[in-house]
């Protein structure tokens, strides 16, 4: 499945439907459900807010697809992108009180793999799996 949402906050609960219905679709479980629901809100929400800015002219693309191994799920933006280890770690003690990092830190706990590339054609991506 593949979406292009627009960069409105509104786009973090129609994407996190369309995960729903993903997830039932492929007859997966609720922890399956579960996660990929707080991924995919984080995702989404970060890529509107720190990739595109809330730039109407930019979308956020999600691909969502099962294979062997589980559930890839894919989030785009086309912001000039980030690179994750620069990122506060939101559990350091300096750092509790800040709201920096905690989307990250979100998407690692509910997902067995998550890593960021730079797309070839410009704006961030983040790749998320949920193994079986």
């Amino acid at each position: 499945m593949e979406l292009k949402l627009p960069s409105r906050i509104e786009s973090v609960n129609d994407a996190a439907m369309h995960a729903e219905s993903f997830v039932k679709d492929n007859g997966l479980g609720d922890d399956f459900a579960s996660a990929i629901d707080l991924a995919v809100r984080e995702s989404v929400a970060n890529a509107v807010k720190h990739g595109n800015k809330f730039d109407p002219e930019k979308e956020v693309e999600i691909t969502f697809e099962r294979s062997p191994k589980g559930v890839e799920i894919s989030v785009r933006d086309f912001g000039p992108g980030f690179a994750p280890e620069d990122i506060p770690d939101p559990t350091n003690p300096e750092n509790l009180l800040k709201a920096n990092g905690r989307g990250i830190l979100f998407m690692r706990s509910f997902m067995d793999e998550v890593e960021w590339s730079n797309h070839a054609d410009g704006g961030m991506v983040v790749k998320m799996t949920k193994l079986q």
